[in-house]
């Protein structure tokens, strides 16, 4: 079977990538904007006001829709998708992190397909291109500014589901670290282990290649020398420049290796409880997912694990699998995670529909050790009390 790789067509990073890339929206020749964002950047941090900025003095027109909500959902889609018609909008701008990027790419679904986004949940199932892209990122964490992902919330069936289509990729993404340094302690703890998640996650996919290790390799890496350093200084440059490479190069490995049992089952907990953050989630499932996989993954667990730190000199694969979970455990310590799913709110009683809803994610079919209803049940039981996982070990 052949490989694929995807990737936007133009991907711009690293200090200066924001003046860039409005520089390309000039040469495209493209007229008017719907930017898509959230109301805390838009009106409280004003964070969008570079971005505005420089499309003001570019003769660029726009206009800003901030209805994006930290889980976004079907209706934010649909409603963004008539305000680009409404408007004359001939291209789209997310800024900010997975939320805005994820509607947005909505948005551009049904913009150019029509119908609601319910309709292109699954794989490859839009018939056009979504409408041109520049996604602007302020996170490092979910990459879904070079993905073909979005997960939205289904409110009516408290779930979330993903769409995955080459189609929805955006045009052009733009990482400029400038942009991230005002990122709080929280979210640039819950981003970065997302990012950690992507990147164990491609490098024991089932659908794990050649064109995928390099980059989950290399982002583990620099996971690990920066990520606790940007969290306790958030104005760190180089932290933020190897968190915003990091980012990348794990999302170029998921957004072709795909995932596994922590997004599946995080998609689920993240729609039915819409507060919780994502990438907390991931941390608090991580241990527990390897733990599950380890009995078919441990050689590969094994092979990244040294990448991320963890001392393999004289011991068993079994010995470094475990030293890899303290290390997860360890980056949970120092970044203020909790516990399990049982301190964020999750509750026994909503585990038949997790369970469900997990497997038939897409992200369940590349995990490397499959299960059963009652497997994944009692999978998020044990994440819900922490049960066969220390608490805070920092044993790497």
């Amino acid at each position: 079977m052949p490989d694929f790789f995807f990737l936007p067509p133009m991907n711009i990073a690293g200090d200066g990538a924001l003046d860039a890339a409005v520089d390309q929206m000039v040469s495209q020749g493209f007229k008017k904007a719907l930017i898509v964002t959230d109301e805390p950047l838009h009106r409280q941090t004003h964070a969008t006001r570079p971005l505005i900025d420089r499309l003001e003095a570019n003769g660029i027109d726009y206009v800003v829709y901030d209805q994006v909500t930290p889980n976004p959902t079907v209706t934010e889609c649909n409603n963004g998708a008539t305000t680009y018609a409404r408007e004359g909008c001939d291209f789209l701008i997310s800024f900010g992190g997975g939320s805005p990027h994820d509607c947005c790419k909505g948005i551009g679904i049904v913009a150019t397909n029509g119908g609601s986004i319910r309709d292109y949940a699954g794989v490859d199932q839009m018939r056009e291109k979504m409408a041109p892209m520049f996604a602007v990122n302020t996170t490092s964490g979910t990459a879904s500014e070079i993905t073909r992902f979005a997960i939205i919330t289904d409110e009516e069936a408290r779930s979330k589901f993903p769409v995955v289509d080459w189609r929805c990729t955006p045009s052009v993404s733009v990482d400029d670290p400038k942009l991230m340094e005002g990122m709080p302690p929280g979210l640039t703890a819950a981003t970065g282990m997302d990012a950690l998640s992507h990147a164990l996650e491609a490098y024991v996919s089932t659908a794990a290649s050649h064109l995928t290790d390099p980059g989950a390799l290399r982002a583990v890496e620099l996971i690990e020398k920066s990520l606790v350093n940007a969290y306790r200084d958030g104005q760190n440059r180089n932290a933020r420049s190897d968190m915003t490479y990091a980012e990348f190069l794990a999302g170029m490995a998921f957004n072709n290796a795909s995932l596994g049992f922590v997004h599946a089952m995080s998609h689920q907990v993240g729609g039915t409880y819409h507060t919780l953050a994502h990438g907390v989630i991931n941390s608090v499932l991580m241990p527990h997912v390897i733990a599950w996989n380890a009995a078919v993954a441990g050689n590969r667990y094994a092979e990244i694990a040294a990448h991320l730190g963890v001392e393999t000199q004289s011991r068993s694969t079994d010995e470094i699998v475990e030293g890899l979970i303290g290390k997860v455990l360890s980056f949970n310590e120092d970044l203020d995670m909790p516990a399990n799913l049982g301190e964020m709110g999750v509750k026994n009683e909503d585990v038949p529909h997790l369970a469900e809803y997990a497997l038939a994610d897409p992200c369940a079919a590349t995990n490397p050790r499959p299960a059963t209803v009652s497997e994944m049940q009692a999978l998020f039981r044990r994440a819900i009390s922490g049960e066969g996982i220390p608490h805070h070990s920092a044993a790497a």
